[in-house]
């Protein structure tokens, strides 16, 4: 969902970049299975033993994705830059620190991994492989909080980056665990994370039919951040 570090260093020669590539790639697309088997599956874990209280079934779901959010940025940040989210790596072709080819790689590989990490985590708790949600998740107030917390996210890694490069696992990993509570839609602010819960009738899912709204307004406020805050941290070179 994140970024440690700019994907192209500016002392890192393109051809060497261009040819770690493949190696890039396949961390970012274990960093994001990993994510989606923890939303998913932290999320069917909390419902059966929640006893019905929703409340405390969300309070599982948002721990468990926080600390592993943590700890998957931790991994493979030094590797891939750990976006697992095609919002951050939008939000990095914007800046001009990723290439539009190796962007749109990323988010192929996210997309894909996406899919795979909801897969497993139905495998482990022996639902169904192949799912899709009928969970209704829709409406203005809903899509201005995946528009909050898109901004957010972006936000919490730029800031940082600027400031505390280290501490941003610890700030997303943070950031996530609070914006499952404080927003409307339990902060997904990721489309790839939205598209992999298309795929899950579990406590997690989002209906296919709901999914392009909130890949939409996560999108938006991806862009709205980059734009801010490529102006709040503006300094002349």
């Amino acid at each position: 969902m994140t970024e440690v570090r700019s994907v192209l260093a500016e002392d890192e020669p393109a051809e060497a970049a261009a040819a770690d590539l493949p190696r890039r790639l396949v961390a970012e697309g274990l960093g994001t299975a990993f994510l989606l088997a923890i939303v998913v599956g932290s999320g069917i874990m909390g419902e059966r033993l929640s006893g019905g209280n929703v409340a405390i079934a969300l309070l599982a779901n948002a721990v468990a994705t926080g600390a592993g959010l943590m700890v998957l940025i931790l991994v493979f940040g030094p590797l891939s830059g750990a976006h697992f989210n095609p919002a951050v790596t939008l939000a990095f072709l914007l800046r001009r620190e990723i290439g539009p080819a190796a962007a749109l790689a990323y988010v192929a590989v996210q997309v894909l991994a996406a899919a795979l990490g909801v897969m497993v985590a139905h495998v482990m708790f022996a639902e169904a492989v192949i799912q899709a949600s009928t969970t209704l998740r829709s409406g203005g107030a809903l899509w201005t909080a995946e528009v909050v917390a898109t901004f957010g996210l972006v936000a919490t890694i730029l800031g940082c980056l600027r400031a505390r490069p280290e501490a941003v696992p610890y700030a997303v990993g943070l950031y996530i665990t609070a914006a499952y509570w404080f927003t409307a839609s339990t902060s997904f602010a990721n489309p790839a994370v939205t598209l992999g819960r298309t795929l899950t009738d579990t406590f997690s899912g989002i209906a296919p039919g709901d999914a392009p709204a909130f890949i939409l307004a996560q999108v938006l406020g991806a862009a709205l951040a980059t734009w801010v805050f490529g102006w709040l941290l503006w300094k002349p070179r």
